[in-house]
């Protein structure tokens, strides 16, 4: 394989990790961590081709009721998701969903319910990489708004708020790591954040939204309840439905786009919405 240069290493135009050229990029792109959550997502795709897969960046590309759309791995935490952002960026995505499970801290939240962030609170590490501490990592409302409308139209249980997001699943969400070990810091951890009106722990959407922020780019994140410490429960449940969820705000995404595009307007509000079904109305009718 003969790559560019040590600056950039690209083969042609195709990125060292997430191995698709800018001819088979799409607009909206879906990151579970898992890379078999991927042949779960597009299984519910009109079609779909495997892409390619290189360490735990598994991608496919296909259609969802008629939008294009990406489904592609990061394995787990903000350093490979990192270089998921920016090598599909690179390429020409700038719609990313993360499609993930998390671990409550809310007694109300429930096994298998979902949860969509507005925002996260950054207590990994990969985001200080490229901003100073004080910016946040914020979802796009638009990304948000499809995710919620979403859920409605199926039907399923979901949470709206902040999340947090860690490098560590053991002492950086509370638990303990091997042998028992354990800091003090840590026994206040899930208090602190519980009275801050934080949802839940996960490990990518504060970096996710970070580099989206900073990039131009839009990004949300849909995760499943499998994990609720307050009740010390654990079941993989709620998978399926973070699935359907993220697959059809793609969809709703398309349309509000297509509405902004024909509106020459650059961000979408609820009246140009209203304005857009009020036309059609009028279409139908003559």
């Amino acid at each position: 394989m003969k790559f560019k240069s040590a600056e950039e290493p690209v083969m042609g135009s195709t990125p060292y990790h997430v191995r698709i050229s800018p001819g088979k990029a799409e607009r909206y792109a879906l990151l579970p961590g898992d890379p078999d959550r991927v042949n779960k997502i597009s299984s519910y795709w009109d079609e779909f081709e495997a892409v390619d897969e290189h360490r735990q960046f598994r991608v496919h590309r296909g259609k969802y009721r008629g939008v294009g759309l990406l489904a592609v791995s990061t394995g787990i935490g903000g350093p490979a998701t990192a270089i998921a952002v920016e090598e599909l960026a690179r390429v020409g995505v700038n719609t990313f969903i993360r499609v993930g499970s998390t671990g409550a801290i809310q007694p109300d939240i429930k096994l298998g319910d979902l949860i969509i962030s507005t925002g996260a609170v950054r207590m990994e590490g990969t985001s200080y990489q490229y901003v100073r501490e004080g910016y946040p990592a914020i979802a796009s409302y638009e990304v948000v708004m499809a995710l919620i409308e979403a859920a409605e139209s199926l039907g399923f249980r979901y949470h709206v708020g902040i999340t947090a997001s860690t490098d560590s699943f053991y002492t950086g969400q509370g638990r303990k790591g091997y042998k028992g070990y354990f800091q003090s810091w840590m026994n206040s951890l899930l208090d602190d954040l519980r009275a801050a009106k934080v949802l839940n722990f996960e490990m990518e959407a504060a970096t996710l939204f970070t580099l989206a922020s900073l990039f131009g780019l839009r990004a949300g994140c849909v995760c499943a309840v499998y994990a609720q410490r307050v009740t010390n429960e654990f079941e993989v449940k709620g998978e399926d439905e973070a699935i359907r969820v993220a697959n059809e705000a793609v969809k709703v995404l398309s349309e509000w786009d297509s509405i902004k595009k024909e509106g020459g307007r650059r961000f979408l509000y609820p009246s140009l919405i209203a304005e857009n079904k009020k036309g059609l109305s009028k279409d139908t009718v003559s």
